[in-house]
């Protein structure tokens, strides 16, 4: 049941007073020691690497066609059909979240080659398709991978206003419906990254000092991403306008049908992993001390769906093994499966807990009542909890 998430609330703490100086426990460090010397021994055993293969070359073909293909045959004018157009549009929002998915994630987490060039380019579609890869590292990699589910620290689970995704966040008597009309709000997910967040996260990691830690500066990065972003608005928007003779209106709606699928693609597959029935909410203590070391908290926070359902997850990059992707992001999700088992089966050796959905669609379904619960007026839900205990 959602009661019975663990949550240990710390009224009026924010982790970023202390300047991010939470410590993970500095015991149990042998399952994390046991895991990393089974996995290492199984691309040993098989001589291979664990950046990516053949399969992910294809597959980067295969995304990046998706998106750009159709955006070739647009502005080639090999149709006027406004329907066909809408259509190309569609395709497009496929590639872009296939583009985030199954490229860009593994590029940006370093896991794609053993080739640092490599990762920075590849990495760069997402800048490609109007984002900023910085802020994405930041956002991602760093306070996501490391403080996972920590209210106001994983940037992840503390959205504010109509969301509320975990159980410190404050309650408005709106979130009560939230399961409702959350799905709407998944859509819009990279147009607020496209035209907010990335301007807001860049003047916040440059004055929390995140920015300096990642070796740029904010002048650098500044300049990089409204070059970027000039660039993406030229071609996605100038271009039809001028080669195809097309009103501002008319391109404008192919632009938001394009975003909201891949927004609500990437929402829908990113939160079941973490905003799902069953999940943990951890807190550190007053002294900024958290109960269990790194890698065991992310088995608490974290939740695989859907291990057979092979084409679902090659398109989603292999993301619906979010175990293995949080305890191995430098390796390239193409050997997450074949090393779900080692994971798997290391974590029941240990008596740790190994989060699994059987299908997407549970998945789906366990995120609607966490978004349910979560929206209960607090004093309500923890009466809810102590029935259910």
């Amino acid at each position: 049941m959602p009661g019975a998430a663990v949550c240990m609330i710390s009224q009026g703490f924010n982790p970023y007073l202390m300047n991010l100086n939470l410590k993970f426990a500095n015991r149990q460090q042998d399952f994390f020691v046991t895991l990393n010397q089974r996995v290492n021994a199984y691309f040993k055993t098989n001589k291979i690497e664990r950046t990516a293969n053949t399969e992910m070359v294809i597959k980067t073909i295969f995304m990046l066609s998706l998106y750009f293909i159709p955006y070739v045959l647009l502005i080639s004018g090999i149709t006027s059909n406004l329907w066909v157009m809408l259509g190309l549009c569609i395709l497009m929002g496929l590639g872009m979240a296939g583009i985030g998915l199954s490229i860009m994630h593994d590029a940006n987490h370093g896991s794609y080659s053993t080739k640092p060039w490599v990762n920075k380019l590849l990495g760069l579609s997402l800048n490609a398709v109007g984002g900023h890869a910085l802020n994405w590292k930041v956002q991602h990699n760093v306070l996501h991978h490391t403080y996972t589910n920590i209210h106001d620290v994983d940037e992840d689970i503390s959205p504010r206003g109509i969301l509320r995704m975990a159980p410190e966040s404050k309650w408005i008597p709106l979130h009560k419906f939230q399961h409702y009309y959350a799905w709407f709000f998944y859509g819009l997910m990279t147009l607020v990254w496209v035209f907010v967040k990335d301007f807001y996260r860049l003047i916040k990691y440059q004055h929390e000092g995140l920015i300096a830690k990642q070796k740029t500066t904010a002048l650098r990065e500044w300049v990089f991403m409204l070059t970027s972003k000039a660039l993406y608005f030229t071609y996605i928007f100038a271009v039809p306008m001028w080669v195809l003779n097309l009103s501002f209106w008319q391109v404008l709606v192919g632009f938001l049908v394009m975003h909201y699928i891949a927004g609500f693609i990437l929402a829908i597959i990113f939160q079941p992993a973490h905003v799902v029935e069953g999940t943990e909410y951890p807190m550190p203590d007053e002294n900024g001390n958290l109960e269990n070391n790194w890698a065991i908290h992310q088995l608490h926070t974290t939740t695989n769906f859907g291990h057979k359902e092979k084409l679902f997850s090659w398109y989603v990059g292999g993301l619906n093994y979010q175990v293995e992707h949080h305890l191995f992001p430098n390796i390239c999700h193409v050997h997450y499966r074949s090393i779900s088992k080692i994971v798997e089966q290391t974590a029941k050796e240990f008596g740790l807990p190994y989060k699994s959905k059987e299908t997407f669609i549970a998945a789906i379904a366990a995120h609607w009542r966490q978004l349910r619960w979560l929206g209960h007026k607090p004093l309500v839900r923890e009466a809810l909890v102590a029935e259910a205990a």
